[in-house]
């Protein structure tokens, strides 16, 4: 492994994932696949996320892309990426945003792709669905305020949403407490209404944090409000940040009144019907203030169309007067030129003027055949490329440069306002070059099935790059592959990264892969990232016991130790776990660990652990032998005794 320290002082953040948290309904409950789970992406670094299969790695990714099932509950958190929350945004916008800023590679490569499809044509399916550059244009000199109108409505049903399920569990809770009440005055046992009583302290201890991280976030969002330049030239632009900055301070006055909120167990009932009728009083408000802020958002859109309407009509006249500028110099120029061929003409010799008169003729005849589907070409035998004459060659050869570049100044004006069929198929070739597909001409008509696994994920990544992404979201994409075609692909996703400025989440729960790409990694363990840190301080000083026997159960070449399995199985993520997720699988584990959850201790400034084992008055664990013998055998083997 080679180490590598970014700095990321210095580095630009291009996402911010916090205190994600999403559930999902079944049959059996409320599933709750991420737990808070929060962190940074950096411009041109891989960050890994790992954990065993169930953890939220895909959840999480599926999260950032919009692409979570109908099921699917986003019950708290945001996800911040070009100034925009995409836990808010609208789908219209995700898909603005989805595959052009944001691409991701998924796991199998053969259910990614059409099978009753050309690769050609899917590879250019993004690229002419958006041919028209006029109107491309169009859309991006208005989606500031498209995007804020779309994503204020969006943002309201989000938040209706929101309080609907959240209604609805309380309601349920409070069912569940009357006929707890009523088992317990007929049994005289008190089983049920202790449960019930512990959910419902659970309820309101919970909202005391994600309140408050609530509060964090919209302070947060009223900075990043302020920061905004508007555009003077829409004259409701400040009304609207004014209205919104006020909108952002009366929610932050809602939340902070629930945090006044005392539990007392005498009164869960009460307290439920409160906060149901707190719920529904807090949304009216929020719902109110989107009528008024509603039409001038509307407004601002008008008046953006109309602008941008005008600035596309200035850009595509400037376009054709740039073009004619150049087109009519060179034509003035090969007037000129044949001017001197017709003038010349006359005095060639018969042979040279027979010659002459052979070049003008087509040098090549192309006929179809449909017989069988298949194409022939009938190519004549080879035609006279001189006339015999080098002066008059010279000027055929220049009058041929000079219409030649006229025809790409036309051909370039046409691509600059659309994209034609053979403009994407050029672009497309390109990026089948660039990933290491052989023939691309050839292959470029071929079917997904005509393709081994290795190629068929190379097909897939090179659709993720037409849109050139700010973000390559790799989820698992060796795990269907053998041993040496996974090291081709990383390898190529290394290069493509590094050649391109990339930012990657690489999901996997194989940590040989992330000792190859991480700049950072992430462990995760029921729903929660319990360690992260850079590939370094992961792999060469882990903390967490979780990261232990992970890095204990990988086979080694080196160490001799018996491979470690991990005890037991992950925790069932439809009941409220209490303390360590990991606990029960510990063999570190300590009494406080099944009572309380471990909050995030800061090994370093880029490292960090959530376990009681780092707590000042904890006693001193020693990582297993096993990973000890290992990290002394990869410093020795990789010369890396100290930091580089």
């Amino acid at each position: 492994m080679v180490y590598k320290e970014i700095d990321y002082k210095a580095a630009k953040k291009i996402l911010e994932v916090k205190d994600l948290r999403v559930n999902f309904k079944s049959d059996s409950g409320i599933v709750h696949a991420v737990r808070g789970v929060s962190f940074d992406l950096y411009k041109g670094e891989t960050l890994c996320i790992v954990g065993e299969s169930g953890s939220g790695k895909s959840v999480t990714s599926k999260t950032i892309m919009g692409i979570l099932p109908v099921n699917a509950i986003i019950s708290s958190g945001q996800i911040l990426y070009d100034g925009e929350d995409l836990v808010r945004v609208s789908e219209e916008e995700f898909h603005r945003i989805r595959g052009h800023k944001i691409g991701m590679i998924f796991q199998d490569p053969l259910s990614s792709l059409n099978p009753i499809m050309k690769v050609g044509k899917q590879i250019i399916e993004a690229t002419m669905i958006n041919r028209n550059v006029l109107k491309r244009r169009f859309n991006e000199l208005i989606s500031k305020e498209l995007v804020a109108l779309r994503n204020e409505k969006a943002s309201i049903v989000y938040e209706e949403k929101k309080m609907e399920d959240e209604i609805e569990n309380l309601k349920d809770i409070v069912k569940k407490l009357d006929a707890a009440i009523k088992t317990s005055v007929k049994t005289q046992n008190n089983e049920e209404l202790d449960k019930i009583n512990k959910t419902i302290r659970d309820y309101f201890i919970n909202l005391h944090s994600i309140t408050e991280s609530q509060i964090e976030d919209l302070k947060a969002t009223i900075e990043r409000i302020e920061e905004i330049q508007i555009n003077e030239e829409i004259l409701v632009n400040k009304n609207i940040k004014e209205l919104r900055i006020e909108t952002c301070n009366i929610r932050i006055n809602q939340l902070e009144q629930d945090l006044s909120i005392e539990y007392k167990e005498e009164e869960s009932r009460n307290l439920i019907k409160e906060r149901i009728s707190t719920l529904k009083a807090n949304f009216k408000v929020i719902k109110d203030r989107y009528k008024h802020l509603k039409p001038l958002l509307k407004n601002a859109l008008k008046q953006s169309k109309e602008i941008a309407k005008k600035d596309n009509k200035i850009y595509y006249e400037h376009l054709i007067e740039e073009k004619n500028v150049k087109v009519n110099v060179l034509k003035q120029h090969l007037s000129n030129v044949n001017e001197q061929i017709n003038s010349m003409l006359e005095t060639l010799s018969e042979e040279e003027k027979a010659n002459y008169n052979l070049m003008n003729q087509k040098k090549k005849k192309k006929s179809k055949s449909v017989v069988t589907g298949i194409a022939t070409a009938l190519i004549k035998e080879d035609a006279i490329t001189s006339t015999g004459n080098e002066a008059f060659d010279a000027l055929l050869k220049q009058r041929d440069e000079i219409q030649a570049d006229i025809d790409k100044i036309e051909s370039d004006f046409v691509n600059s306002t659309k994209i034609t069929y053979q403009e994407a198929k050029k672009i497309a070739l390109n990026v089948m070059k660039e990933v290491g597909i052989p023939l691309p001409e050839q292959r470029f008509n071929q079917y997904p099935f005509e393709f081994s696994g290795g190629m068929r994920q190379r097909i897939v990544i090179a659709i993720a790059l037409t849109a050139n992404p700010d973000i390559l979201i790799c989820d698992e994409p060796t795990t269907a592959l053998d041993v040496t075609i996974q090291a081709q692909i990383l390898e190529l996703i290394n290069r493509l990264k590094k050649e391109r400025q990339l930012s990657c989440i690489f999901i996997t729960h194989d940590l040989g892969v992330v000792a190859n790409m991480a700049d950072r990694v992430a462990v995760m363990y029921a729903g929660k990232i319990v360690e992260y840190g850079t590939s370094f301080e992961v792999f060469f000083e882990p903390k967490h016991p979780y990261t232990w026997a992970l890095l204990s159960s990988i086979p080694d070449i080196d160490s001799k130790e018996k491979l470690e399995s991990i005890p037991g199985t992950p925790p069932d993520m439809r009941f409220p776990i209490e303390g360590d997720a990991f606990a029960l699988r510990s063999k570190y584990a300590m009494a406080i660990d099944f009572k309380s959850e471990p909050p995030y201790f800061k090994v370093s400034d880029t490292h960090y652990a959530a376990t009681w084992l780092l707590h000042p008055k904890a006693k001193k664990v020693e990582m297993p032998k096993i990973v000890k013998t290992r990290i002394e055998n990869a410093l020795k083997g990789a010369n890396l005794n100290e930091k580089e």
